[in-house]
């Protein structure tokens, strides 16, 4: 048997690395049009951050896992296709800001209709909306020479910094296919790929919408819990409450349980908002404007959040950030991964450059590149290839400067924003921060990992997401 993915990002990368490396029977090819991103995958220096990721393309990489710009000729030799391309938010026309864009699914499946000599069992692996499997088949059978397709959904639940723990041990592997023999028999060839390591009773077989409205929800629940302990975190702010000892009560229930239910400055990553908004647009196409007003809220509270904690920097700082420096402590998402996509550090950062503050950024996994383009780039452009992304004028740099040591990002500052819980911003000699900072010395941490007490004891001023308030910040106004 051999597979072929086509799209060599987040999930397919990842994903098929693990795939080769449990099916050493079996070759993967993973293709991808962008050859600076397969150069790097063929390289010391893979284009993603994952822990775990780079021993398990070590060991299977040159045997039966390969990468390769020839997409036509692995996606025709294949008996399996995985369709691992970007699904970004529309910009513009019929559902701009909400539905997805599915120009790369289509040309991904008008190549593969193209090219094919031999059957194929096609694998929806990029996030998309209820009913794409229904589009893509449509193009495979109008354009099918006589071959036949058959069409699954198989989404992706990983988790960016545990993604190769993630895949060995899945909670589940989902397959939604046609409740056709062809389909059901479409079903058993991917399932006994996955047999090869996850047990039969992990493996959900559905029909092909419930397994693409599955992942929608998935993300949208998860989502939910953020905003939920978001809305509770400016509560404990307000009435002395602090959110860590409430989100400790109620994650005890066990019906409710304790993941997902940290506060912080705001959720990030590709799916969440994404996946949120094209919930949103779905329920609206189907006349259901209530379900998607419900869903809408929860965007909402997220950037309220974020609104929340630079209104809360800008004011605490005498209402005036202008011509300070300010050190930005991480710009992932979340830590253990580099991935920026949607990290609420980028709505922070813009919001204090629209003060005329002076930023100073640090994050161990995040290029200067990355952050520069970041910052520049209009919402849901990041989402579409390297080379289709507009280019937009680059920041003044004057503004911003990105560093390589936490310290030096910190020397003279007068505000410090924790945005990234990674443990080494836990670890800092803060007794040495605060000597080379600006008096008074502020930290806002939007992750709650330092002890605001011991920090207080050096002298700081210190604004942690939902903890009772600083006496100094208590006059000042939550949102400007």
């Amino acid at each position: 048997m051999k597979i072929c993915c086509i799209g060599a990002g987040y999930v397919g990368g990842p994903t098929m690395a693990v795939i080769a490396l449990k099916c050493p029977e079996i070759e993967v090819v993973v293709v991808d049009i962008a050859a600076p991103r397969i150069n790097a995958w063929n390289s010391d220096h893979l284009p993603i951050y994952e822990p775990g990721l780079d021993d398990v393309v070590k060991q299977c990489r040159g045997k039966n896992l390969f990468f390769s710009t020839d997409v036509e000729k692995h996606v025709a030799e294949a008996n399996i296709v995985f369709v691992s391309v970007n699904t970004p938010t529309k910009t513009q026309g019929l559902g701009a800001g909400k539905a997805a864009d599915l120009t790369y699914w289509e040309s991904a499946a008008r190549m593969i209709a193209d090219v094919s000599k031999s059957d194929k069992i096609v694998v929806e692996k990029s996030t998309v909306p209820v009913k794409t499997a229904e589009a893509i088949e449509r193009i495979l059978t109008h354009n099918r020479k006589g071959i036949n397709f058959n069409i699954l959904s198989n989404p992706e639940f990983l988790a960016e910094g545990t993604a190769i723990a993630d895949l060995f041990n899945p909670d589940r592997v989902l397959i939604g296919g046609r409740e056709t023999p062809e389909g059901q028999k479409a079903i058993k060839t991917l399932k006994d790929v996955y047999a090869h390591w996850v047990s039969d009773d992990r493996i959900l077989c559905t029909n092909l919408w419930s397994a693409e409205l599955s992942k929608l929800a998935a993300n949208a629940f998860l989502a939910q819990r953020i905003s939920s302990v978001n809305a509770m975190s400016a509560l404990c702010e307000a009435t002395g409450a602090d959110v860590s000892q409430v989100s400790h009560s109620i994650g005890t229930d066990s019906r409710i349980g304790p993941k997902f239910l940290n506060a912080s400055v705001g959720f990030g990553g590709s799916c969440f908002q994404k996946d949120i908004l094209n919930l949103v647009y779905i329920c609206e196409c189907n006349g259901l404007p209530e379900v998607a007003n419900y869903w809408k809220q929860v965007i909402k509270v997220n950037d309220y959040q974020k609104n929340r904690f630079v209104n809360r920097v800008v004011s605490s700082m005498f209402n005036t950030v202008s011509g300070k420096k300010i050190a930005i402590l991480g710009f992932a998402f979340k830590k253990d991964t580099g991935d920026t996509r949607e990290t609420p550090a980028i709505d922070v950062c813009k919001g204090l450059l629209g003060d005329k503050a002076k930023l100073s950024i640090y994050d161990p996994q995040v290029t200067e590149e990355q952050i520069t383009r970041d910052l520049s780039m209009k919402k849901f452009d990041w989402d579409h290839p390297a080379h289709l992304q507009p280019s937009s004028p680059v920041t003044n740099n004057k503004q911003v400067s990105v560093v390589w040591d936490a310290y030096e990002a910190i020397k003279d500052a007068h505000g410090i924003c924790i945005l990234t819980e990674w443990d080494e911003f836990k670890k800092l000699d803060y007794q040495k921060v605060y000597e080379s900072m600006q008096k008074p010395a502020f930290v806002f941490d939007g992750r709650n990992v330092v002890d605001a007490n011991k920090l207080r004891e050096i002298g700081f001023i210190v604004y942690s997401i939902g903890k009772p308030l600083d006496s100094w910040l208590k006059d000042m106004p939550a949102v400007a």
